[in-house]
């Protein structure tokens, strides 16, 4: 959803981007205005009345966050609600535990109805001629009334079990406890699919516009996020013993920068191991070993292999992987261990082909 996306600022170290759809719902909001009779600055008002309540809840997502020690990168506002990047891959994972799910998904829809009863007490107080169950309940006419409305309403949608809304991720989460990421990946995109499709004829019967628009863009977001998960699983299933090149070269961190360079004539390999004797230590590429004896001279390996590196297990998953590829300062090599003794490693670039040989092996076993 980022491409059909814009940015809007940055705030307190957080990038804040709007969809394009809300664009569609501004002319729908003074469309609405002009034949209702009201003026299109109403209309604006309204639709402005809509992004506060998006905003209300992703604050208080983002506090709450900031409290359960979650860093935030980024959060892309939707009209039912946002979704947030994380700042690390271990918040990312964090995150995704069904018990952070559960926390996190209390915290959007609370927000949204107690302010919303907020707004009805403060219109209760300074206009107490307004009846706040007069419909339509979302008009121009009664803004105070809309406010109110709109945020029990966005509320009261995201506790619904359906994808990608804060209930269907709890959904999912403890459907995937007993069935497996497949299952609830389907179950939660099919269920999100069925109440969107339940929430558009509700609003065609009503008539409510507002219904209508939060079904249609929640059966969207149902599919694009079916596609998303499908694709992960698939992703998921490879694991690093899948990948990892099992035939590879190590030195040591007593080899000198000329015996190093020689043995690396000899291999195709980039990055390698370093060792001293059984333990792993570092590694060291092919580039950096050149670099050093151009400026330098002879050397031992150990003065330019890097230190730090981060390792993987045969069972791990590629998006485990992939993500610390991408989250390294730097990382050039994962080594696959299995106890204390090096099975394998892995490269940006080793990964790459790897993975097209996989997919070339799973279309050829789709035509056998």
């Amino acid at each position: 959803m980022r491409g059909w996306s814009f940015p809007i600022g940055r705030f307190l170290g957080v990038d804040v981007r709007i969809h394009t759809f809300f664009l569609l719902i501004l002319g729908l909001s003074i469309s609405y205005a002009s034949m209702t009779g009201s003026t299109g600055g109403r209309g604006f008002a309204l639709w402005l009345l809509l992004l506060l309540a998006v905003v209300v809840r992703e604050v208080a997502r983002a506090i709450g966050a900031a409290w359960l020690g979650l860093d935030i990168r980024s959060v892309l506002l939707l009209p039912v609600g946002g979704l947030m990047s994380y700042a690390s891959t271990e918040a990312t994972e964090k995150a995704s535990t069904p018990e952070m799910q559960k926390r996190m998904a209390v915290i959007g829809p609370t927000a949204n109805i107690g302010f919303g009863l907020l707004l009805a007490a403060i219109t209760l107080t300074i206009a107490p001629e307004v009846s706040l169950f007069e419909r339509p309940w979302m008009s121009p006419l009664h803004l105070l009334r809309a406010a109110m409305w709109m945020n029990i309403l966005l509320g009261v949608v995201n506790l619904l079990p359906a994808s990608p809304l804060d209930g269907g991720r709890v959904f999912r989460g403890e459907f995937a406890k007993t069935k497996g990421v497949m299952k609830s990946s389907r179950a939660a995109a099919g269920l999100g699919q069925f109440i969107a499709i339940a929430l558009i004829v509700a609003g065609l019967l009503g008539p409510n516009m507002w219904l209508v628009m939060i079904g249609a863009f929640l059966m969207i977001g149902a599919h694009m996020e079916d596609q998303g998960l499908l694709l992960q699983t698939d992703v998921d299933a490879v694991r690093m013993r899948d990948v990892m090149l099992t035939q590879f070269s190590m030195l040591s961190a007593s080899d000198t920068l000329e015996d190093a360079l020689q043995r690396s004539v000899h291999t195709l390999q980039d990055v390698f191991p370093v060792v001293r004797g059984a333990n792993l230590v570092g590694a060291v590429s092919r580039q950096s070993i050149v670099d050093a004896l151009q400026s330098d001279g002879n050397g031992y390996v150990q003065g330019v292999m890097t230190r730090s590196f981060q390792t993987a297990q045969p069972d791990d998953s590629l998006v485990k992987t992939l993500r610390r590829i991408m989250a390294g300062q730097g990382a050039q090599m994962v080594p696959v261990l299995e106890g204390d003794r090096i099975v394998g490693i892995i490269t940006p670039q080793n990964l790459a082909l790897s993975m097209g040989m996989l997919n070339q092996r799973r279309k050829l076993r789709q035509t056998e």
